[in-house]
């Protein structure tokens, strides 16, 4: 996945699942699908609702006034999440996605300076510095729903509770 990425492991699964009989034949990748989909819509809330990082630190304001990261929901829609192995990477493959996690500074490549638009106004820039915004990552409050649902899963496989 090209872009932005975080990598959620399931480190430990079989040491927690030992006492349970029924977790010989679990299923990881249902499993990881289900922790995919929750960091990816973790992620698309942080991004449309909360505004701030992991950390809980806001993000910094733009020169434009506008909505941090969603100026029309690309970026937001563009999360997504891939399973591989015992692992979940969640990130974005759009080409700015990088630049917004991790900031930094964009300069012309083939011109003297920079075009865009702020508000109304066209603006020319010999550089752009933008500050990180990382979206990525997770929170307290995430841990917190991810470790909830691995227990409802694994209780749920252990026929405790409904189907997940």
């Amino acid at each position: 996945m090209a872009g932005a990425a975080i990598t959620v492991d399931v480190v430990g699964l079989a040491t927690a699942a030992g006492p349970i009989e029924h977790l010989a034949s679990l299923e990881r990748s249902e499993l990881l699908d289900g922790l995919g989909r929750l960091v990816q819509e973790q992620t698309r809330r942080r991004i449309r609702e909360t505004k701030t990082g992991p950390d809980g630190q806001p993000w910094a304001p733009n020169r434009a006034g506008t909505s941090i990261l969603l100026k029309e929901g690309t970026l937001a829609n563009s999360i997504d999440f891939a399973v591989e192995g015992d692992q979940v990477a969640v990130g974005s493959g759009l080409v700015y996605a990088r630049i917004h996690q991790l900031g930094g500074t964009i300069v012309p490549k083939n011109a003297q300076a920079l075009r865009f638009v702020v508000g109304s106004q066209l603006v020319f820039s010999k550089k752009v510095t933008i500050p990180a915004r990382p979206y990525l990552g997770v929170s307290g409050e995430d841990r917190e729903e991810i470790e909830a649902t691995v227990l409802d899963f694994l209780a749920v496989v252990a026929g405790e509770g409904a189907t997940p």
